[in-house]
């Protein structure tokens, strides 16, 4: 009986201390500083985009930051969560940092949509302006309710347009034309105005949808235009800067809320980190997709001068009379004041 007590004892001590080592792979342990081991940030860009770069100096700097104690596991490409489940892992805490375009957002908040609305953003410091200053921090913060907490903006810049049908140098040039561009209403008003069609075609599809006629164009930043050398494939190029492709940086708020207060500094440096390095990468990486498509010599090139820009501000006037009610006036005001 003794011997049997013994052995059950001796079992329960080593379930116990079994059970003592495991747990959450994403809190800190006893003996750490921090309140987190573990942090997964999650993006559907290729690792040679301003997004990657500027994830990749957010995880650096809070690894270095934390001597190791911290690990980011970054992922890229859609490798863990793609464009449709990001934001539902995020919310359930599977990724503790999403990027996703702002158009994403716009089911949840209206007001994302400001950087689809035309020649808004007069430039890339004054998009960043923007969301840095008081309104774009609280359109930002009416996602809370969702159980996300929106950071910061990145930028990615402004969308030129690209076609194999015929030079874009005024309203007239469009009509007719099939684009290949982003979903959203506001583009969608937009391209109707200007008698186009569009079409939303996933990114990865686009160069085959060109080669084979089944858009005539389409709308991206000078990088993406250049690295997928769509040049190849279009004759055209106008930098017209109506719209913009920005992402927000967004955190899962029980997860932020978890931080104690040694790891939100060095999680909040890392985004510190991060911000910087995206923000002047996506300049550096547009102006150089600008210089490769000037070099390979394949495409016209055509850009809008201010009273090109003019004529079409006349002409979008019942976008900006539908719209900014519905992002409110002061918003609106305060995108085009900068």
């Amino acid at each position: 009986m003794r011997l049997s007590k013994f052995f059950l004892f001796t079992i329960a001590i080593c379930l116990l201390l079994v059970l003592g080592a495991c747990g959450s792979s994403d809190e800190g342990s006893a003996d750490s500083k921090y309140s987190v081991k573990e942090i997964i940030i999650s993006h559907v860009a290729p690792e040679n985009t301003a997004k990657h770069v500027g994830a990749l100096a957010m995880k650096e700097k809070i690894e270095e930051l934390s001597k190791g104690e911290i690990e980011v596991k970054l992922y890229s490409n859609g490798t863990l969560y793609n464009d449709k489940n990001e934001y539902e892992n995020l919310v359930s805490n599977n990724a503790q940092f999403i990027l996703p375009d702002m158009s994403k957002l716009v089911k949840y908040e209206p007001a994302f949509d400001l950087a689809s609305l035309p020649l808004v953003f007069s430039s890339d410091e004054a998009a960043t302006a923007f969301w840095d200053g008081e309104n774009g921090q609280e359109i930002m913060k009416r996602v809370e309710k969702e159980g996300v907490k929106a950071l910061t903006m990145w930028p990615n810049g402004f969308r030129v347009i690209t076609n194999n049908k015929k030079p874009i140098h005024s309203p007239e040039d469009y009509k007719g034309l099939k684009i290949r561009t982003s979903s959203g209403e506001v583009l969608s008003d937009v391209f109707n105005l200007l008698d186009a069609g569009t079409v939303s075609i996933p990114f990865n599809e686009v160069y085959t949808a060109l080669q084979q006629g089944t858009v005539d164009g389409q709308e991206n930043t000078l990088s993406s235009v250049a690295s997928a050398n769509f040049d190849e494939v279009q004759d055209y190029l106008t930098i017209n800067n109506f719209s913009r492709v920005d992402y927000i940086l967004l955190t899962n708020t029980k997860f932020w809320d978890s931080l104690d207060e040694a790891t939100k500094k060095i999680v909040q440096e890392g985004i510190d980190a991060g911000t910087q390095t995206a923000r002047a990468e996506v300049q550096k990486l547009n102006e150089e997709g600008l210089e490769k498509l000037k070099e390979r010599g394949q495409i016209e090139i055509y850009e809008f001068s201010e009273e090109d820009k003019d004529e079409f501000r006349k002409l979008f006037q019942p976008v900006y009379d539908k719209y900014t009610p519905i992002f409110g006036e002061e918003v609106v005001q305060d995108a085009l004041s900068r």
